[in-house]
């Protein structure tokens, strides 16, 4: 046999071990070679296996997530609000008119009712043993009848006891027994990325639960799309849907820290909900029916920077020159408002109030709201190239529209 042959033959002796590792496996090595003790039990060996020990007991009933310990600590809390109203639509003149009567006949025009009765949903959460109910003034807003439906299946007629357009906030009185209560936390404590849980009646599915984050703090009426409130919004992503309204916000204890209130519209993962603090500074007297005063000043106004109000000046069609300096420009004031009474022009510039300097509008809003009314306010104004101070008392906004 050639040497290029020989490299592919197996040697006797290591064939003879290989036979030997394979018997030892499949018989075990102790039975083989009696000398060798080995650290796992042989064929033929019933090894001790420890008992499976059973760890359930340690974990509360109730503590399979946070998400779970929050709802059932709120759940029981939150209602569901059914209004309904009479709205009255207004005919159409061509119907009335006398000679398309008598050309076309009486009876081609038959008396159509004016009147319908419309129905919303919404919901709520009970904050005292009372009966005290807290929900969105939008909610139960010119609600001629609402009643009031909790988790357990009791139906209660429900009294508007107080409602405030500006903050969207209103408080709802039951008659029961045995009510349970939601427990209220601290809005000013969160923080960006802080849990939030929704809870609430969505398009008519009761106790619905939704999950999310705090997204953003502060963010102004006139940033979430509805102006016409005067406060500061909480964001997050938990899905708040049509009927969410009034319902609770938790956080990861199960205390409400805000009540839903408003989606984006055209966008996802974006709603907004009032703080809860908001809501505890005013809840009695709404439960007493008394009116929240909001001062105002009467003006449409616009957050102006220096390089805004360049843009403006290079414009050889602009009606006149602004100071390129930061604050607040008045973009119209409201006829025999508090703002025009006092002399405030189009085209002033407000830098200071009382002492603190202004550089947006929100925080001129929020200086005016946390003001007295009828007490005066020193503005400090910019108008072409003079520096002016100019008094102004905050009326109530409610006598605005009177």
């Amino acid at each position: 046999m050639s040497s290029s042959q020989d490299r592919y033959l197996i040697p006797l002796s290591t064939l003879a071990m290989t036979v030997a590792v394979v018997i030892a496996i499949i018989l075990g090595v102790p039975q083989i070679f009696p000398g060798v003790r080995l650290p796992f039990p042989g064929p033929g060996h019933i090894a001790e296996i420890p008992a499976v020990v059973d760890r359930t007991q340690d974990f509360p009933n109730n503590s399979r997530n946070f998400v779970t310990a929050a709802v059932n600590r709120v759940g029981a809390a939150v209602v569901r609000i059914d209004t309904e109203r009479t709205v009255t639509t207004a005919p159409n003149p061509f119907f009335d008119d006398p000679f398309f009567r008598r050309f076309f006949g009486e009876d081609a025009f038959p008396d159509l009712p004016r009147e319908r009765r419309v129905r919303g949903q919404g919901s709520g959460f009970i904050v005292d043993r009372s009966g005290i109910i807290l929900t969105n003034a939008h909610v139960v807003s010119g609600a001629e009848m609402v009643t009031v439906n909790l988790r357990d299946g009791r139906t209660l007629r429900g009294e508007v006891r107080g409602i405030d357009d500006p903050s969207d906030l209103a408080v709802v009185k039951i008659e029961g027994s045995n009510l349970p209560v939601a427990p209220l936390g601290s809005s000013s404590e969160l923080q960006v990325g802080d849990w939030a849980i929704a809870v609430g009646n969505p398009l008519g599915l009761d106790n619905t639960v939704s999950l999310g984050i705090i997204s953003a703090l502060s963010r102004s009426s006139a940033q979430v799309g509805i102006p016409d409130k005067r406060l500061d919004f909480l964001q997050t992503d938990a899905a708040i849907n049509p009927g969410n309204s009034g319902g609770p916000l938790l956080n990861d204890r199960g205390e409400v820290i805000g009540i839903n209130t408003a989606i984006r519209p055209g966008a996802e993962g974006i709603g907004f909900a009032i703080p809860i603090d908001r809501a505890k500074a005013i809840q009695d007297r709404l439960a007493r029916g008394e009116t929240i005063p909001h001062p105002y000043i009467g003006i449409r106004m616009l957050t102006l920077t220096p390089e805004l109000a360049k843009t403006y000046n290079d414009d050889p069609n602009s009606p006149y020159l602004l100071p390129e300096i930061n604050g607040v420009l008045v973009v119209q004031v409201v006829p025999d408002s508090p703002a025009a009474k006092a002399g405030l022009r189009r085209g002033d510039v407000v830098t200071d109030i009382e002492g603190t300097e202004i550089v947006d509008s929100e925080q001129l809003q929020t200086l005016v709201e946390n003001s007295e009314i009828g007490e005066p306010l020193m503005f400090e104004v910019q108008r072409g190239d003079l520096s002016q101070q100019i008094s102004v008392r905050p009326g109530e906004l409610l006598d605005a529209g009177r």
